[in-house]
């Protein structure tokens, strides 16, 4: 290919063009991640990955674009907003008897929304290059995109290991688009986390054990999603009523004062998956899950990993006598992975209940002798 192009007006037509396909910003980067490959080694020789086997499986080429997509030389970096207008994260998180899924997974798969974005400008280029190979990923091959859509500029890397922009905090999907033209780069934005280590401190589950290090091993979004045989006893409690990911360290970051609401209707949240009752998510059987979770990012989990974490969620809510008979009577018509978290489920409703049965007497003692409650 003989380079004829302005290159410098067609990276800036290019981000043109992202805008009008919805994405909410673009950037573009080199494929040099020679900076990451001994992070990325040493995060993997801790075993941090856990059963993300496929985190491990390419080795060294998840840090090298052009050894996955040959004759690689600029990489496209968008991000997507997904948080909707009405999150209701508060209203679902403190009650207990509802079922909190990730805000990222209530509408329409992103994988799907963002590909066919990302394959329409590649097109785009194509239409004003007469020549060009390019291919998408979002989320689907060996390819470090945090890193990339860091060094792209599309913001910086928060200690919870997330990417961080500083007019839309972090609620947002990243893809990108490798190229085999050498487009000019932009520069990467400067870090602004300063001392706070909020995300740290929040995380149920200490998953975050040191600036921008995760032992995914540990993450609520790792347990409920990625984990496929039982949840380890020491951090069901902890998961409380999140059945699909977790959001916590994100929330709680000062830099999602600004984020966006996006105004894609595909992500728009799936009305029974908004703020749904535990029983009423409990009493659906597998073909009510698949149609309910068709086009969702939900239902690569399946239906067994989805009543696993169901029975967890409902274990850590309040303990009465419809969630108790609920959990008994699908007992004997699933799999031994779920029968296990329904039997530690039940165990913890019962202690539950011993509790507040003891809690009702003492109450009842004290107000027969006239004694204040506290005594």
């Amino acid at each position: 290919m003989t380079f004829t192009l302005d290159l410098q007006k067609l990276a800036h037509d290019i981000k043109l063009w992202g805008l009008e396909l919805g994405f909410d910003q673009v950037g573009i980067t080199d494929c040099d991640l020679t900076h990451e490959e001994t992070r990325l080694e040493s995060w993997l020789a801790k075993g941090y990955h856990g059963e993300m086997e496929y985190m491990a499986r390419h080795g060294l080429m998840r840090a090298r674009p052009s050894e996955l997509q040959p004759g690689t030389r600029s990489v496209i970096s968008v991000r997507m907003n997904y948080l909707p207008p009405v999150a209701k994260v508060a209203e679902t998180l403190d009650n207990p008897a509802h079922a909190y899924i990730s805000r990222y997974a209530l509408g329409r798969d992103y994988h799907k929304v963002l590909r066919n974005r990302l394959k329409q400008l590649g097109e785009r280029i194509q239409q004003a290059c007469g020549e060009l190979q390019f291919r998408p990923f979002v989320d689907s091959a060996p390819v470090m995109e945090r890193p990339l859509a860091d060094k792209a500029g599309l913001g910086w890397t928060g200690k919870h290991t997330l990417l961080l922009n500083q007019q839309a905090g972090s609620f947002f999907f990243l893809g990108e688009l490798l190229i085999d033209l050498p487009l000019p780069a932009d520069q990467p934005v400067e870090p602004a986390c300063g001392n706070c280590s909020a995300c740290l401190q929040i995380c149920p589950t200490n998953a975050i054990v040191a600036p921008y290090e995760l032992d995914a091993r540990r993450c609520i979004s790792y347990l409920t999603i990625e984990l496929n045989g039982p949840i380890p006893e020491e951090f069901r409690p902890l998961i409380g009523n999140r059945i699909y990911g977790c959001d916590d360290c994100q929330l709680i970051c000062p830099w999602n004062r600004y984020a966006v609401s996006s105004p894609e209707a595909d992500f728009s949240p799936r009305h029974q998956l908004h703020t749904p009752e535990l029983l009423t998510l409990w009493s659906w059987d597998e073909n009510t899950f698949l149609k309910a979770t068709e086009g969702s990012p939900i239902r690569r989990i399946g239906f067994e990993k989805w009543q696993r974490n169901i029975a967890v969620a409902l274990g850590n809510g309040p303990a009465s006598e419809s969630v108790l008979h609920a959990l008994l009577e699908k007992r004997s018509h699933t799999t031994e992975l779920v029968q296990e978290h329904i039997d530690w489920a039940l165990q913890q409703l019962q202690t539950k209940q011993i509790a507040d049965n003891k809690k009702h007497a003492r109450l009842i003692r004290c107000i027969y002798k006239g004694l204040p409650e506290h005594s």
